[in-house]
């Protein structure tokens, strides 16, 4: 089973939406830190991680530590937003055929969820115009 997490590095550095696409399964489930019920299907999530990697996109950010499993992986991250200092963890799992089929996003401290809460629906219309 080939394990996406080097990829997904790739998606973050490069913003690279064509192989975040590649790697995420059509049935993928991504849960948000701001949006109350799971998002389901690969369209969604990719809206949401694309959001994400737009609002993320900090000379800050950067992944810290990462515990990977044979089937999913924990990658604490930081970053600062407007003097704010965010820190938060991707819970990612896969398939066998390593598509990614669940993506937890938790984050803190409260005021950098509202941030990131307000930053990313602004992210999410702005997508939603361009469809």
């Amino acid at each position: 089973m080939e394990n996406p997490i080097t990829k997904w590095h790739e998606v973050v550095k490069n913003r690279d939406y064509n192989l975040l696409e590649s790697i995420l399964s059509d049935d993928i489930i991504f849960y948000s830190p701001v949006v109350y019920t799971p998002q389901k299907g690969k369209q969604l999530a990719l809206q949401y991680l694309m959001a994400a990697s737009e609002v993320f996109n900090s000379a800050s950010f950067q992944y810290n530590k990462e515990m990977i499993g044979e089937s999913s992986a924990s990658l604490e991250f930081s970053l600062t937003l407007d003097s704010t200092d965010i820190n938060g963890i991707d819970l990612i799992s896969w398939d066998k055929t390593g598509k990614i089929n669940e993506f937890k996003v938790f984050i803190r401290p409260l005021q950098g969820v509202n941030m990131i809460h307000k930053l990313m629906q602004g992210m999410i219309e702005s997508f939603k115009n361009v469809s």
